[in-house]
């Protein structure tokens, strides 16, 4: 069943593909463990790319969990799930942040399985290329190790794990380094919650070297950035509001805007890439490639 199910959806796939005006990156930040903060750093970056011009889509991966609409203060009535029943347009679900950042409101990538009609996945389709002047798409992914947070992970350009410093969600974020490494060698690391730069660093190398002796050396960890232990951000979460837009001139915003300009020059390497896939459809189309 699910075969057909997988076949039939490749097939819809390819008969909707066009070329595209440019390709999105697809970066999926996810965690070992749930409260290190990865929601509030997806949300934090997303805003901060918008910023230096970027059209930037965040797509929350985690409904049954989520807590994007929280982080942005606005309320989600209907999400992808809706638009796939028939029961709403692509239009009607996207939440507009700022000028160039987009709320997509989601829900668990296996649930598309069931929505296979052809008609309503051409209108889909259709209606998703409202999304594919995208930049940057954040996939706010499930914390651990589920397999359809695995399936987000690996369709992505680029993966972040965040972590903190603290033995258990070390040794959590070190099962989700070993997890992903079985499918993908590039991985990035984000520590929050961090005292300084050294004591990222430190718990980075830890982490590093244990995966390198337990994992192989074909695993490319790489450090991406810290977020230091502050108490604008807890303050920031619980008013409902970005720490970023909040305190622009603040070393979180500093430490935020480091990782965004990571992504910003590996968006400028890829700048000849031929484009193909483009916003929430090409999202799609390397998503039903699992099934």
């Amino acid at each position: 069943m699910i075969g057909n199910q997988a076949k039939k959806l490749e097939e819809l796939v390819a008969s909707n593909e066009k070329k595209k005006s440019k390709k999105t990156r697809f970066i999926a930040i996810t965690s070992g463990k749930g409260g290190v903060g990865k929601s509030t750093i997806s949300s934090n970056l997303a805003y901060v790319l918008s910023l230096s011009g970027l059209n930037v889509g965040i797509f929350d991966a985690d409904i049954g969990l989520a807590n994007l609409d929280v982080m942005f203060n606005v309320k989600i009535k209907k999400n992808i799930l809706h638009v796939l029943k028939g029961e709403a347009t692509v239009a009607d679900i996207l939440i507009p942040v700022t000028r160039n950042l987009i709320l997509i409101p989601g829900e668990s990538g296996d649930e598309i399985l069931k929505y296979s009609d052809k008609a309503l996945f051409d209108r889909f389709m259709s209606e998703a290329e409202v999304l594919d002047k995208l930049d940057v798409m954040i996939i706010d992914t499930g914390a651990g190790i589920g397999e359809h947070i695995k399936m987000f992970v690996d369709v992505a350009d680029d993966v972040i794990v965040v972590t903190v410093p603290d033995p258990a969600a070390i040794t959590d974020a070190y099962a989700t380094i070993k997890s992903i490494a079985t499918f993908r060698d590039d991985i990035n690391l984000v520590m929050n919650q961090v005292k300084s730069e050294k004591e990222a660093l430190a718990v980075y190398e830890k982490i590093k070297k244990v995966a390198l002796a337990n994992i192989g050396g074909d695993l490319d960890l790489k450090f991406m950035g810290k977020i230091n232990n502050d108490a604008k951000v807890s303050s920031c979460v619980k008013q409902r509001a970005l720490f970023s837009a909040v305190h622009p001139s603040s070393g979180v915003y500093k430490d935020i805007e480091g990782i965004a300009n990571k992504i910003n020059n590996n968006l400028e390497r890829n700048v000849l890439v031929t484009p193909s896939e483009s916003g929430l459809s090409g999202l799609f189309k390397r998503l039903v490639k699992h099934f």
